[in-house]
């Protein structure tokens, strides 16, 4: 599986942002997915999470009520849209995905992930 993640750029805080991450391969309805950051200095840390299906979701404390996680399995696409900026969501974002062939769960552990896509840059300026 290879990942495009795009849609990152500069942007007021407050304002919104739909990041988009393409996939290839057949088997993508099979995946959870999973969108990444990491900001300059710190670990990469989950923002969100989505089970296959799309029923099943997370967010990391900091992004709820703001940022959303879909996917569109049709598409093979997967989009993270962020709302109400802050310019501590600044980070390189990345989505990735699990090659799992269990039930219709979701990870939140980077270790968990076993594909990445290269990552976009999101600037929120204060």
């Amino acid at each position: 599986v290879q990942l495009q993640a795009s849609g990152g750029g500069l942007v007021q805080a407050g304002g919104s942002l739909r990041l988009s991450c393409a996939a290839s391969g057949r088997t993508f309805n099979s995946y959870p997915l999973g969108w990444f950051r990491q900001a300059p200095g710190k670990e990469r840390g989950v923002v969100a999470a989505i089970s296959r299906s799309g029923v099943n979701t997370y967010y990391t404390n900091s992004v709820k009520g703001r940022f959303t996680i879909s996917r569109d399995n049709a598409k093979n696409m997967v989009y993270l849209q962020m709302d109400s900026l802050k310019a501590e969501d600044t980070a390189v974002y990345y989505c990735a995905a699990v090659r799992s062939p269990g039930s219709d769960i979701l990870y939140t552990r980077g270790s968990s992930y076993d594909y990445w896509g290269q990552g976009t840059l999101v600037t929120v300026s204060s």
